[in-house]
């Protein structure tokens, strides 16, 4: 491949306004200047993030102009950054080889790559990080342009993971989506108030504020505490367990727009609950000690923000702030013996939760899966019941609206965007149980849950959203020592002409797997691997028992398609 000629033009999916998708035959290659690298793309997995960039195009947190962390002479030197209103290319689940690199530059033509995608030390002006696939330009092309100053991160390490020459395309691509599958198991959980953050206590009548120092690790304190008393008596809290009291006011109304670190509030009043939850900074920790008291009706709570905010709920029935602290894994991974209830399983994501669960070795667990789709939820059994049944694990799927009785579960994964599916999880969990909001419920909602439940069975939210570099470090080790297939995942394959047929299947949920783009295949449409036996039989012939693999990717790639 790194031999053939580098063309002027080639195809790509550009976005050029919100829900403005065009494939441009004639879009130009860059050459590659100082300190920058061309890659040819091998292939690009469709992602339901990127019908986020769709719809929001300009507005998308990650579209925005990176704001600091690089000389902006040097974005002016880069053709392929493209933030605001400017045409981006979309696909950041990515495999590439170096074939042209600048003067300057560490990467060597004929590296074949896995591409990680977030900047996280590139912040945009919207609050977010630039990424590949969204102010710079992403994999939906045959070849993209990258410039080591953006790809290299602070300390050093680029954010193209080498990878061996005898994996799939395919697969490697699908490491970025399994990586956040991963991320959202192995990222570590902040156990403690947030030593040199800005904390907030408040404190209703008849309270005391028992245990907040208690609730930091030995010897860190917050930069700025403040304390909100809404009791008569002011010597109820005459400092908190350090050498200076905190900044005390009178309500709520007098602290103005701060956000906080970390909140504790003595009591139990809903609206106050509400008002305490839109104060929290990003991943913020909000804890609610109730004293032997009852909230007595919903609590309307913006737990998107779990998913994109990083934002955690602790409670506790008693008196003392550091017992919430005790629901607080140290990462939310499986544990031993848990039973598993993974909520829209059987589309492309929800089948790696199931088959990284059933994969994990984790002794003892119970996977319950839920799809309302039987045609998508079939594959996933022909799937997850050969893994069960191979690893002594128990496994079963069902229709939820032909088997309404709740599933009671100690650990439950969401997968579907929607606020009610949260509120039914905290109704539904046993004691002890987390719930995993996998799924990008949009920070701007708002949904009543029942926050007594939650505190009194001891309940934990979780949510993550995308990987960093040791996550898809960790799933391509797990590939290459044949512990894992990402293959397991696909579900249809194209050239540029399916993309945007693909990109519409996965905003339709039509896609029963992931959604594999070939952009060298100029005219292969797509194409779901249950319909290539009769339009692809040489490719059909090379699969196993319907599941793609290296052989008919290679098949695939031969060339004959292209001139077709």
């Amino acid at each position: 491949m790194t031999d053939a000629p580098i063309p002027k033009t080639q195809h790509a999916v550009q976005l050029i306004g919100p829900d403005r998708l065009a494939l441009n035959t004639e879009k130009v290659v860059f050459e590659p200047g100082p300190h920058q690298i061309l890659c040819r793309v091998e292939a690009v997995g469709l992602c339901f993030s990127d019908l986020k960039l769709l719809k929001q195009f300009a507005d998308h947190p990650r579209k925005g102009v990176t704001a600091s962390g690089v000389d902006p002479k040097v974005l002016k030197e880069i053709p392929s950054y493209v933030p605001a209103e400017k045409p981006t290319v979309p696909g950041h689940e990515t495999v590439v080889t170096v074939v042209a690199a600048g003067p300057g530059t560490k990467h060597q033509v004929g590296e074949r790559a896995l591409v990680q995608t977030d900047y996280r030390w590139l912040p945009t002006d919207r609050g977010s990080n630039s990424s590949f696939g969204y102010n710079f330009e992403g994999g939906l092309q045959e070849f993209v342009l990258m410039d080591e100053r953006i790809i290299t991160t602070p300390a050093g390490e680029s954010m193209l993971i080498p990878v061996g020459k005898d994996l799939s395309a395919s697969a490697v691509a699908l490491v970025e989506p399994w990586a956040c599958v991963e991320n959202a198991y192995v990222s570590p959980e902040r156990q403690r108030s947030l030593g040199d953050g800005r904390l907030l206590v408040v404190v209703d009548e008849g309270r005391d504020a028992e245990g907040v120092a208690a609730t930091y690790a030995e010897g860190e304190t917050p930069t700025e505490a403040t304390a909100v008393m809404a009791c008569r008596d002011p010597g109820i809290v005459s400092d908190l367990g350090w050498g200076e009291p905190p900044q005390r006011l009178p309500s709520l109304d007098h602290v103005g727009e701060a956000a906080f670190n970390d909140i504790i509030y003595f009591g139990s009043d809903a609206r106050t609950i509400e008002r305490l939850d839109r104060m929290l900074a990003p991943r913020g920790l909000l804890n609610v000690v109730l004293g032997g008291k009852r909230i007595g009706e919903k609590v309307s709570l913006g737990f998107g923000r779990c998913h994109y905010g990083g934002m955690r709920y602790i409670g506790t029935t008693g008196s003392n702030a550091a017992e919430s602290l005790g629901v607080i894994p140290e990462t939310p991974e499986i544990r031993p013996y848990d039973r598993l209830l993974i909520v829209g399983a059987a589309g492309p994501m929800g089948l790696m939760h199931v088959v990284r669960a059933l994969c994990q070795g984790v002794v003892g667990i119970e996977v319950i899966a839920t799809d309302l789709d039987d045609g998508r939820r079939e594959r996933l059994d022909a799937v997850a019941g050969v893994l069960a049944q191979e690893r002594g694990l128990s496994y079963r799927s069902l229709n939820p609206e032909k088997n309404p009785e709740p599933v009671r579960a100690t650990y439950t994964v969401l997968m579907a965007p929607a606020a009610e599916l949260v509120a039914e999880a905290v109704e539904d969990s046993l004691e002890g149980g987390i719930i995993n909001i996998f799924a990008g419920i949009p920070a701007t909602v708002s949904h009543e849950i029942d926050l007594d439940a939650y505190i009194e069975k001891r309940l934990y939210f979780i949510g993550t959203s995308g990987s960093v570099l040791s996550d898809m470090r960790i799933v391509l080790d797990k590939l290459t020592s044949g512990r894992l297939d990402t293959n397991l995942s696909v579900g249809a394959v194209c050239g540029m002409r399916g993309a945007i047929d693909g990109i519409r299947a996965v905003e339709s949920r039509a896609a029963s797997g992931k959604i594999i783009v070939y952009p060298m295949l100029h005219h292969l449409g797509l194409m779901p691997l249950d319909a290539i036996g009769a339009r692809l039989p040489a490719v059909s012939r090379k699969m196993d028992g319907g599941k793609w693999t290296r052989e008919a990717e290679a098949e695939l790639l031969s060339g004959s398609l292209n001139s077709a």
